[in-house]
């Protein structure tokens, strides 16, 4: 308990310390200017506070401050020069101590950063002025409230005045004998009627009414009821004419309070202020038969300027027979710029607290002092800002929050998009702001700008705050820097031999660059729909696509095969500017343009080459005319058609069919053949398809020939009836002794009608090479074995719903015990294999060997009299097996 008290005792004596040690320095600073107490608080200390006020009396309660009771009470708080705080009081204020020569005021002033006040911070500050001698009358014209005291004793009786307002009396005289306290009503004369008002009603209303051993005091707030505009010398004037009664001894006295403070009375011309202030102002001059200036002197922010000072700022002061005027420069020495919002564009105004007093001598009241102190904003002037690193601004500007993308964020969050933000201020209060952002934040906007130069853009709308009015405004920033650091997308090219293909390194510029082929942009859409191929790991991006194609360029045919060439532009995906081109050339074989299928069928590609781009690739034609392509493209025309059709022809020798046929192309609207391809297709009989370009007329082709496939399938059947063969999960077929084997020999591809199939050797080998030794004859010369004790028996082929090419078939039979090895009958594996002819089924030449039959006495002839048409063909295994148990 008693460590409790000396705590206590303590902390008494440092709030002592604190409030009668004026001047320590500390976050409070007090000023006396005659009447009038100026604290000013350190805006650095109070700096995003949060603050309330309140004022201590003389028993030690704190009565905190709102508008109202300061206004009523002669207390004012106002911001000045950049967000400085000032708490100003009254001599005759409600709390205020008098006494000998002195007045003394307590405050107690709140900070805290939360707006409910909690964890606030007190401070107290107390200071005592001294005072000069009172004047009869004294009029303080502040910026919240109008304040009139006048000297208590019985002032000099005027006729005219009195006999202005006899009914005043008559008002107050009832109430005046039952009162006690010194002022008991208050009477308030308006054009239409007069109001009286008892002080607890006056009190009530926000009137503030007071007397001391020496003065009464009147404080009218100017959102009082009873306050009227009028009109002085062409300035607007709130006035309030008004009349106070008060007992002094056994006498009931009557006081006229009358006050009036000028509304606006500023002009602005030439970059000039011009304050005006009548000197002979209504009401307040009322009843006035004699006036005489005593003293006329000016100021700013309280303090009283000499002529030599004002003269070194510009100020001028003009005192003539019927008013007072000043003059001040905008921007003058003593005043402020403060930033500024209209309809959300920044501006600024610029600000001057000035002050002035006038006393003179009247033979009303002798003499009045009379004070106004004049808070003066010239309209607001817009201000185009311009960025440098981020400002410049005038200190009552804090940047509070920055949209980075649609995304608004405070300050201190910034900082996690990457955005670091520096205050910097100036030695004459001004301050700017340095936003710093690395170059990779995904906000920065990053464009080519040619050559290996990088544009950066930042792009970010900053929200500032304006204190003390809250007023916010925002400022757009864009800024540009350029950096030598592109890397522009390389590229390498090959092929192949069906198609082209583009691999490109990106940079860092071509993140958003789109790649088109012709005027084609290379989309998943259509990728799919050209069947070209586009894939991007994020490091590469890779293109291939197929030789023929729409989008290819045909350069020249020559020894080599046909030069292609693939064309692929890189485009701003803004501007579709062309960026950056690349090209990738091959030849290829003249077997990617024809396809000469074992069934018969050719597909054939016509292009047209670069610098024919007048021909229309859908008139191309086959020999016979009505054969037109079955696609188009702008660059080429396929055909597909059988070797039957479109006029094509065919040629025979002793290894090969061979068919030919042209793609033409005929000037429109006549028959002058300007553009021949002809082509050939040779298929041989050992299973080998040559392909072969030839053209005549232009463009002149050179091309090597292709490649393709001839079908013979030889099968060994169940049966006589050739209905059901044996399957490739059934083999090896065991068969007996005199059991007949059942052979069909076909051929498969191409289906060509004007060809026939005929059989010239068969025989059997013990192993799956058709040369290996010993070998059984079956068939010689397309004819049975003379040899064997059972031959061959041919069976006929008719047409059927299998059959669709009798003349593409052969069937025979041979018996199982014709397979011996000298003595001793063979019992193992078989494999059976047969030489075929591919002959043509129209009329053939005499003497030509297809058109022959079995004639074993001419066979050896007929075979060394003509070319050779074979193809080999094979079946098995088949196991001999001598019982049948």
């Amino acid at each position: 308990m008693e460590l409790s008290l000396v705590q206590r005792l303590l902390l008494i004596e440092i709030l002592i310390s604190e409030i009668w040690s004026q001047e320590r320095p500390g976050p409070m600073r007090a000023e006396c200017f005659g009447n009038l107490l100026r604290i000013t608080l350190s805006v650095e200390y109070f700096k995003d506070k949060y603050l309330s006020f309140s004022v201590v009396d003389q028993s030690g309660i704190a009565w905190e401050l709102n508008e109202a009771i300061a206004s009523q009470c002669g207390y004012a708080v106002t911001y000045s020069n950049w967000s400085n705080i000032e708490f100003r009081a009254s001599a005759l204020s409600c709390h205020s101590r008098l006494e000998e020569g002195m007045f003394i005021i307590t405050v107690e002033i709140k900070a805290s950063h939360a707006a409910d006040m909690k964890n606030a911070t007190t401070h107290m500050k107390s200071a005592s002025c001294s005072y000069g001698p009172w004047s009869a009358r004294e009029l303080v014209c502040e910026s919240n409230y109008m304040e009139v005291s006048v000297r208590r004793k019985v002032p000099q009786t005027v006729k005219d005045f009195i006999q202005d307002e006899p009914e005043d009396w008559n008002l107050a005289f009832l109430e005046a004998k039952g009162e006690e306290a010194s002022i008991w009503q208050i009477v308030f004369h308006q054009p239409e009627e007069k109001t009286a008002l008892l002080v607890s009603d006056a009190w009530s209303a926000g009137y503030g009414l007071n007397t001391t051993d020496t003065r009464v005091v009147l404080r009218i707030p100017y959102t009082a009821a009873q306050i009227q505009l009028v009109k002085d010398h062409g300035i607007t004037f709130s006035a309030v004419r008004s009349s106070i009664f008060y007992k002094q001894r056994w006498m009931i006295l009557m006081v006229d309070t009358a006050v009036a403070c000028p509304v606006d009375a500023v002009d602005y011309i030439n970059k000039t202020i011009i304050w005006t202030v009548p000197k002979y102002i209504q009401p307040v001059s009322a009843g006035e038969t004699s006036f005489k200036d005593v003293l006329v002197e000016a100021g700013v922010d309280l303090h009283k300027l000499s002529a030599k000072e004002m003269a070194s700022r510009k100020y001028v002061l003009l005192n003539d027979l019927h008013a007072i005027m000043m003059m001040i420069p905008i921007g003058a020495e003593g005043g402020y710029y403060k930033t500024s919002v209209r309809s959300g564009q920044h501006g600024t105004k610029y600000a001057i607290n000035l002050f002035l007093e006038h006393q003179w001598e009247d033979n009303k009241w002798g003499l009045t002092k009379y004070i106004i102190i004049k808070e003066i904003e010239t309209p607001f002037e817009q201000v185009e800002l311009v960025i440098t690193n981020m400002g410049t601004f005038l200190p009552d500007v804090k940047l509070v929050k920055l949209t980075i993308e649609g995304t608004t964020v405070a300050v201190p969050e910034a900082v996690q998009h990457g955005y670091l933000t520096y205050e910097i201020r100036y030695a004459n209060g001004s301050k700017a702001y340095i936003i710093q952002v690395p170059l990779d934040a995904p906000s920065i906007k990053k464009e080519y700008m040619g050559a290996d130069m990088r544009a950066y853009t930042l792009n970010v709308t900053l929200a500032f705050i304006i204190h003390p009015t809250s007023e916010t405004f925002t400022v757009p920033v864009i800024t540009v820097s350029a950096v030598k650091d592109a890397v522009l997308p390389s590229a390498r090219g090959f092929c192949d031999g069906r198609n082209l293909h583009l691999i490109i390194t990106h940079g860092n510029v071509d993140q958003n660059w789109l790649p088109f082929v012709s005027d084609t942009h290379l989309t998943p859409e259509s990728v799919k729909k050209y069947n070209y191929s586009l894939r991007d790991n994020g490091t590469h991006l890779a293109i291939s696509v197929p030789f023929i194609s729409s989008h290819m360029n045909y350069e020249d045919f020559h020894a080599s095969g046909l030069k292609a060439s693939l064309h692929l532009t890189l485009k701003d995906g803004i501007t579709l500017a062309n960026r950056r081109e690349f090209s990738v050339s091959c030849s290829f074989s003249p077997s990617q343009l024809i396809q000469c299928l074992p069934n018969g069928t050719v597909v054939i590609t016509a292009v047209k080459l670069v610098g024919a781009e007048d021909l229309d690739t859908s008139l191309f034609v086959l020999r016979d005319r009505q054969c037109k392509p079955s696609l188009v493209t702008e660059r080429t025309a396929t055909f597909k058609f059988n070797v039957n059709t479109c006029g094509t022809s065919r040629k025979f020798n002793s290894t090969t069919m061979t068919y030919e046929n042209d793609v033409l192309y005929f000037r429109p609207g006549s028959d002058m053949l300007v553009y021949r391809l002809r082509f050939v297709c040779w298929y041989a009989i050992k299973q080998a398809v040559d392909v072969q370009y030839e053209s005549k007329k232009n463009p002149p082709p050179n091309i090597k020939p292709g490649f393709g496939s001839l079908a013979l399938s030889l099968k060994l059947f169940k049966e006589k009836s050739y209905t059901e063969p044996y399957q490739e999960l059934e083999y090896p077929v065991v068969k007996y002794l005199r059991e007949a084997l059942y052979f069909e020999v076909e051929l498969l591809q191409p289906k060509d009608v004007r060809l026939e199939l005929n059989l010239d050797d068969c025989w059997a080998t013990n192993s799956q090479s058709q040369d290996s030794l010993p070998q059984w004859p079956m068939l010689i010369n397309g004819c049975e074995n003379s040899e064997d004790s059972y031959k061959a028996v041919f069976h006929k082929v008719n047409y059927s719903l299998r059959v669709k090419f009798p003349q593409h078939m052969k069937r025979f039979e041979v018996r199982m015990f014709t397979f011996v090895q000298g003595t001793t009958l063979l019992q193992e594996q078989l494999y059976f294999h047969c030489s075929v002819m591919i002959c043509s089924a129209m009329q053939q030449p005499s003497g030509s060997l297809c058109l022959r039959r079995c004639n074993p006495r001419k066979h050896r002839l007929d075979r060394s009299a003509e070319p050779h048409q074979h193809a080999k063909v094979s079946s098995g295994p088949v196991l001999i097996r001598k019982e049948n148990n």
